[in-house]
């Protein structure tokens, strides 16, 4: 799943594909906010990344399904 999230102040977002489900981000978002510290994320190459929720812009949640590879009739 592709997650982007924007940065107050940033002109660049993070984008971010992970292999945790919509509702799981959706979750760790909740909580870290509520908790008022730190988002942190694992991308699929298993490197950890750590946003102070006061810098939180936005989090957008792409869709869940793989990308088919390869060549194929429609």
């Amino acid at each position: 799943m592709e997650i982007t999230i924007g940065v107050q102040n940033q002109a660049r977002e993070l984008a971010i594909e992970s292999d945790e489900t919509a509702d799981a981000v959706a979750t760790a978002v909740r909580d870290a906010i509520a908790d008022g510290g730190v988002l942190e994320i694992t991308d699929v190459r298993g490197r950890r990344i750590l946003v102070p929720v006061a810098t939180l812009g936005y989090i957008e949640l792409g869709a869940e399904e793989q990308r088919k590879v390869g060549f194929g009739a429609l």
